[in-house]
């Protein structure tokens, strides 16, 4: 297996090392000057090793501490080099520093034996308190640069910690950003669909019928309608810009549409639905002396009912379009069944289905239960929303 390429601190370490142990070699300033078990020159193998091992402290640090171990063993054989003792103490930080988490566990607590025994078995041989000194130089060379790599690693470790904490809050801060943002986006895409969508299709289908009917009564009625949704579709529009504004604190909070509201809403559905055959009922059994319902729950299940309406306009066949209220066991259940069956007479406007989507969000904002589709021969939409106060947090 081909190692990487050293790191040019590495690099420069084993540089510096090799040409400090062999100005010392020149002037003649050797560790141990007064042994000569082998000729002098036989100095310069541990600290030629020493050297070369300090270019593999990163990339393989227990397998240069071991191989450095050696060397200065063989050191201390020779009138040896003080540079290559220092050598040594900075493979044994690395191996701290850079080793497996084992390794950096384990080499402090070995050292810190290996100084224990080391200067125990001096006293017991020299029964000397200079033997103290060989436990000091013990500790100074393996004990010391195994905590202060401890010591480093540690420090490291938390700094990737913290960095990593801080990157996991930044994307967890983002991803709520976006998440408040598509919500916003979708509560003002239900509001601008449920304020305009049932003035712009009467409008939609009074204008047709004026252009398809050549009647001056027609047309001057049609008129008249269309005029009428222009003007409410302009307030409300006027209404949910407030709303914008109000959000960012430049004006204060809009009213919000109530169940109360209802009866207007269907006189504006009887006018925009008459050509079309279709009858409006409100049965609200709702008890008498109730309290006010919460905010979210009275505007959904307005918008609810405003939705049902304009839909009945475009698509139901002639026939009454109900809409039924009950309050009871704490929910609220609104009701609209619209009569169901193929639409073969008068005009008629188009449809997205956006209208559904936004009533089903809206429901399930609440944590209420929603269902439409066709009952028999209307066509029935059905929402129970809670009617307490955990419903107004939502």
């Amino acid at each position: 297996m081909r190692l990487p390429r050293p790191h040019r601190h590495d690099v420069l370490i084993a540089v510096v090392g090799l040409l400090s142990g062999l100005l010392l070699y020149v002037l003649g300033l050797h560790e141990n000057a007064g042994r000569h078990l082998v000729p002098e020159w036989v100095a310069l193998l541990p600290l030629a090793l020493s050297a070369g091992l300090e270019l593999l402290r990163r990339t393989v640090p227990r397998a240069a501490l071991v191989a450095g171990t050696v060397a200065v063993v063989a050191n201390e054989l020779t009138v040896g080099s003080l540079a290559t003792v220092v050598m040594f103490t900075d493979l044994m930080y690395a191996a701290v520093v850079y080793g497996t988490p084992r390794s950096a566990r384990q080499l402090p607590f070995t050292t810190g034996g290996a100084t224990v025994a080391v200067t125990v078995a001096a006293l017991a041989w020299w029964r000397d308190a200079e033997a103290l000194m060989l436990g000091v130089l013990t500790a100074i060379v393996c004990f010391l640069p195994a905590i202060t790599g401890a010591a480093v690693r540690n420090h490291r470790e938390a700094a990737e910690a913290a960095r990593l904490r801080a990157e996991q809050t930044s994307r967890l801060a983002e991803l709520d950003r976006k998440q408040a943002v598509s919500a916003e986006r979708a509560r003002m895409a239900r509001e601008l669909h449920d304020m305009v969508a049932n003035h712009l299709s009467a409008i939609a289908i009074h204008s047709t019928a004026a252009l398809s009917i050549d009647s001056a009564a027609t047309s001057r009625e049609a008129l008249a309608v269309i005029r009428e949704n222009s003007v409410q579709g302009l307030a409300e529009m006027r209404r949910l810009i407030g709303l914008l504004r109000a959000t960012s604190g430049e004006e204060g909070p809009v009213a919000v549409p109530r169940l109360e509201g209802l009866g207007d809403l269907l006189a504006q559905a009887r006018k925009t639905g008459a050509g079309s055959g279709l009858e409006f009922a409100l049965a609200d059994t709702r008890p008498a002396g109730r309290e006010a319902l919460p905010a979210p729950v009275e505007l959904a299940a307005y918008r609810i009912v405003q939705e049902s309406l304009t839909n009945a306009v475009k698509h139901a066949v002639p026939g009454t379009v109900e809409v039924r209220l009950e309050l009871a066991d704490g929910r609220l259940t609104v009701r609209v069944d619209s009569p169901y069956g193929d639409r073969v007479t008068g005009p008629r406007a188009p449809g997205s289905g956006a209208g559904l989507v936004g009533m089903r969000e809206r429901v399930a904002l609440l944590d209420g239960e929603f269902e439409a589709g066709p009952a028999g021969p209307v066509w029935r939409v059905r929402a129970v929303l809670p009617a307490d106060e955990k419903a107004g947090k939502a």
